[in-house]
């Protein structure tokens, strides 16, 4: 019988404004900037070491759920944020169409 592993718990690094994974000796980290009212998410990194662990969809969803939780509209100016968004809908209504991409 196989076993999940635990998902990686994300920190949000607010100074360094963004949000990130820590697993052995290895960060993974999605960034952002506010423009007003807005958070642009601009980059997502993971680790080679990471890579088909679902580490990056972990962190979009956990920034995803903070700027819901603070009321942000966000622009996803990060290609794995939208495509993200694209494949879960429930995130859509977070999108600032305003805003350039």
């Amino acid at each position: 019988m196989s076993r999940e592993p635990a998902p990686l718990p994300v920190t949000h690094n607010t100074a360094l404004q963004r949000f990130e994974v820590h697993a052995d000796g290895l960060l993974a980290f999605l960034s952002y900037t506010h423009e007003g009212t807005a958070v642009v998410m601009d980059h997502t990194y993971v680790p080679d070491e990471f890579r088909g662990r679902g580490v990056g969809a972990t962190l979009v969803g956990a920034a995803l759920d903070e700027a819901r939780h603070q009321n942000w509209s966000v622009v996803p100016r990060c290609s794995f944020v939208a495509a993200f968004i694209e494949r879960h809908p429930e995130y859509a209504d977070l999108v600032d169409h305003q805003r350039p991409l």
